[in-house]
C-alpha cells in the first residue's frame, strides 16, 4: 500500500511539473522564429494575407515570422507538413476554403482534417461576384438561367481549381437554379480569369478585388455579388439573393496550428492576430483589397470550420463530385 501511494505520489508530482515547464514555455513564447506554411502559389489572396499579418505578428512578438508556400495537392501537401512537425507552437498553416472541402472532397487525405489540426484564428474574408464575359450577352441571374435552359451543358464556369470554393459555388448554383453548366477548372484564379476575359469560359465566380476593374471597364459584366447583403466594395451590384438565389461565395483565411500546441500558445496566437488585423496598415491593405477582417475568437472559428465542412459536404454529395 505505501509503495502504491508513493507511486501515486511520484506521478502527481511528474504531471504536475510537466504542467508548470509547459506553461513556462508557453509565457515565453516566442523563443524562435515561427513558421507559417501557405499551401499555395505565390501572389494570390491567402499568401497576401499570410504576409501581411506575420509581418505585423513578427512586429508585435519582436520574433521573426517566415512564411513558407508550399502548395500542391489541392493544399494537402503543405497542410501535411504541418500535421508532420511536433505540436511546439512554431508552424502553423493558413488555409481557405478548400480546407474544410477537401475532408468530402478526397477520401485518402493523410490527415484528420478535425482531429489532427486545431482552429487558432479566422483572418480575412474576400466577396466574390459571379461575373461574365460581354459576348455572352449575360447582364443577370435571369439571363443566365435562361440560356442555360435553353442549351443545356452550352455554358461553361470557370473555377480556381477542383474543390475550390469557385468550383463548389459553381456546383451549388446549378443547383439551386436547376441548370446544366460545364465545369473548367484552372491551376488558381489569375489563369482562369485570363481565359474569361478572353472569352474561353463564360461565367466564374472570384474575388472582387480582382475583377472590379475589369467589370468597371467593361470586359466583363457583373451578374451579382454572393453576398448576403450589398457589398459595401459594391454598393451598386444587386446580390444574387435580390435575384432569387440566396447563395453565399467567398475565399477565406485562417490559422491553424498541429492538435496538442498548448492551449496558452493557441490563444495567445488568436489575441495578437486579431490585435495585428487592427493595424493601420493591414486595414488600409485589407480596403484596398476588398478583404473583410473577420477577428474573432478560437471557438468562433471552430464553429466557422465546422460549419463551412457541413456545408461543401452538401454540395459535394449533392452534385456527386469526387477527386478520389
Amino acid at each position: 500500500m505505501q509503495r502504491r501511494q508513493f507511486l501515486q505520489a511520484c506521478s502527481a508530482a511528474a504531471f504536475l511539473s510537466a504542467s508548470r515547464s509547459g506553461l513556462a514555455q508557453s509565457g515565453s513564447w516566442p523563443e524562435k522564429p515561427i513558421r507559417i506554411v501557405v499551401p499555395f502559389t505565390p501572389g494570390g489572396t491567402t499568401d497576401m494575407v499570410a504576409r501581411l499579418i506575420s509581418t505585423e505578428l513578427a512586429r508585435q512578438f519582436d520574433q521573426s515570422v517566415i512564411v513558407e508556400n508550399k502548395p500542391g495537392a489541392g493544399t494537402v501537401i503543405g497542410v501535411d507538413s504541418v500535421v508532420k512537425q511536433p505540436a511546439d507552437g512554431y508552424r502553423f498553416v493558413c488555409v481557405a476554403n478548400s480546407f474544410t472541402a477537401n475532408k468530402t472532397l478526397i477520401k485518402t487525405l493523410p490527415y484528420d482534417t478535425t482531429g489532427d489540426l486545431q482552429p487558432v484564428a479566422l483572418m480575412g474574408l474576400s466577396e466574390h461576384v459571379l461575373a461574365a464575359h460581354p459576348d455572352t450577352g449575360l447582364k443577370n441571374l435571369d439571363d443566365l438561367g435562361k440560356a442555360a435552359r435553353a442549351k443545356p451543358g452550352s455554358l461553361t464556369y470557370a473555377s480556381f481549381g477542383n474543390g475550390t470554393s469557385a468550383h463548389l459555388s459553381g456546383a451549388l448554383l446549378c443547383q439551386m437554379m436547376g441548370i446544366d453548366m460545364v465545369h473548367v477548372p484552372y491551376k488558381g484564379q489569375g489563369p482562369a480569369l485570363v481565359d474569361l476575359l478572353g472569352g474561353q469560359v463564360n461565367v466564374m465566380f472570384g474575388n472582387w478585388s480582382e475583377f472590379r476593374s475589369h467589370i468597371e471597364n467593361g470586359k466583363l459584366v457583373a451578374l451579382g455579388m454572393a453576398t448576403r447583403e450589398r457589398s459595401r466594395f459594391a454598393p451598386n451590384v444587386p446580390t444574387l439573393a435580390e435575384q432569387g438565389v440566396t447563395l453565399e461565395s467567398n475565399s477565406w483565411q485562417g490559422l491553424l496550428a498541429r492538435t496538442g500546441t498548448p492551449d496558452e500558445i493557441v490563444q495567445r496566437l488568436n489575441a495578437e492576430v486579431n490585435k495585428a488585423l487592427s493595424a493601420p496598415n493591414v486595414v488600409e491593405v485589407f480596403a484596398k483589397s476588398g478583404v473583410v477582417s473577420q477577428a474573432g475568437s478560437v471557438a468562433q472559428f471552430t464553429e466557422f470550420v465546422n460549419s463551412e465542412i457541413a456545408k461543401y459536404s452538401d454540395i459535394i454529395r449533392r452534385a456527386n463530385i469526387s477527386m478520389g
